[in-house]
C-alpha cells in the first residue's frame, strides 16, 4: 500500500518544472492553446493556483511514496474548494510515473485521497479529464466518478 507524504519547497519545483509541461501539451492536443503560447499560460496558472507553493492554503500537495519500492511513484494535488454549498476536494494533479504505472497505484492513491479529503470536511471529489485521456477516464468511471458536465467542440472551415 503507498503512503501520502506531503511535498517541500524544494519537490514542489520540481513537481512544477515535470506537470506544466504536460499540462500545456493536454492544452495543445485539446486545441484549446496554442504551441506558442502553452508553456507561458501553464506556468502562469501554476503560480497563480499555488502562489505560496505548497503552503498554499487549502491546496494539498502529496507524493505517492511506495515503501516497499523505496520510492516515490507519483504526485497528488488536490484544494479544497466551496462548490454548490458543499465542501469539495478538486483534484487538479494525480499522475503515476511511467515505470510504476498499471500497479494498481491509481486507485491507491483515491482511496487514500477520499479519506484524506473526508478528514478535512469535504463531502465529495471532483476533477477534470481531457477528452481523450480516455484510459483516464475509465478509471475514475471504475472509481464511481459520474460525468457532470462535457464540453465540445467542431471546428469549421
Amino acid at each position: 500500500m503507498i503512503e501520502l507524504r506531503p511535498m517541500d519547497a524544494a519537490a514542489f519545483e520540481r513537481f512544477v518544472a515535470h506537470a506544466a509541461p504536460q499540462y500545456a501539451a493536454e492544452k495543445i492536443r485539446s486545441g484549446e492553446w496554442t504551441p506558442e503560447e502553452a508553456m507561458q499560460r501553464a506556468d502562469r496558472e501554476f503560480r497563480q493556483l499555488l502562489p505560496q507553493g505548497p503552503d498554499t492554503p487549502d491546496n494539498v500537495l502529496y507524493h505517492l511514496h511506495d515503501p516497499h519500492e523505496g520510492a516515490d511513484v507519483g504526485v497528488l494535488w488536490y484544494a479544497l474548494q466551496t462548490r454548490g454549498g458543499t465542501r469539495t476536494a478538486f483534484v487538479y494533479e494525480v499522475e503515476v510515473y511511467d515505470p510504476y504505472r498499471r500497479r494498481g497505484y491509481a486507485s491507491q492513491a483515491f482511496a487514500l485521497l477520499e479519506r484524506d479529503a473526508a478528514a478535512r470536511g469535504a463531502t465529495n471529489i471532483q476533477l477534470h479529464v481531457f477528452g481523450h485521456n480516455t484510459s483516464a477516464r475509465a478509471l475514475y468511471e471504475g472509481l464511481g466518478f459520474q460525468t457532470t458536465n462535457v464540453i465540445m467542440r467542431k471546428e469549421l472551415g
